[in-house]
């Protein structure tokens, strides 16, 4: 499954800013694949944390043997089990209770979908190991919520440094620029991702 957006987005961007246009027409539609299952997506967010991808995925499937990505199943287990399949003790612990919220509905995730982006940001980071900049990514590629534009990314920083020939960008520039995308802001952190 990818993200999805189309024409509707791509020709408000390109109306409100023309050097994103010349983005836009040179790269074309992105794809970029989404995990609409919002608690394996965050387990696998965590897993991913200060490591490579490559390591990230070995990790990931071997949890994936473990527990099939399931909060019931993670909930089952040890931590000392969790943090076998190649993470640190902290990790695992913090995937452990992710898992320990889902089943306690301390977090109802399937519920995450009605509520708006403040509140799934609110929510998310009350768990240990779950910054802002995490929950902001699970609201593009988990909840495909079509509004979100990060400033502690820093690729998407680099992108618009990139885009619009900067050298630095300071937090009150960054909003300027990103004002322009709304209500579009994650197909331009898509573009933008692609420049860094």
């Amino acid at each position: 499954m990818y993200f999805e957006y189309g024409e509707t987005e791509t020709n408000h961007l390109r109306k409100k800013d023309k050097k994103l246009c010349a983005v836009i027409d040179r790269i074309g539609m992105i794809k970029r694949e989404v995990n609409p299952d919002l608690f394996s997506a965050l387990v696998e967010s965590v897993v991913g944390q200060q490591i490579s991808g490559k390591a990230a995925i070995t990790v990931r499937n071997r949890l994936d043997e473990l527990t099939e990505l399931k909060a019931e199943r993670i909930h089952s287990v040890t931590t000392e089990e969790i943090q076998a399949c190649g993470m640190t003790m902290r990790k695992a612990g913090y995937i452990k209770g992710i898992a320990d919220a889902a089943v306690n509905k301390t977090v109802d995730f399937d519920a995450m979908k009605d509520r708006t982006d403040r509140e799934v940001i609110e929510v998310l980071t009350r768990l240990n190991g779950v910054g802002v900049w995490t929950a902001q990514m699970l609201l593009i590629f988990s909840l495909m919520r079509p509004d979100v534009v990060s400033y502690g990314d820093l690729a998407i920083r680099r992108g618009m440094m990139e885009l619009y020939g900067r050298k630095d960008l300071p937090k009150d520039m960054f909003l300027r620029y990103a004002k322009r995308y709304s209500p579009y802001s994650s197909i331009a952190s898509l573009y933008l991702w692609e420049l860094s």
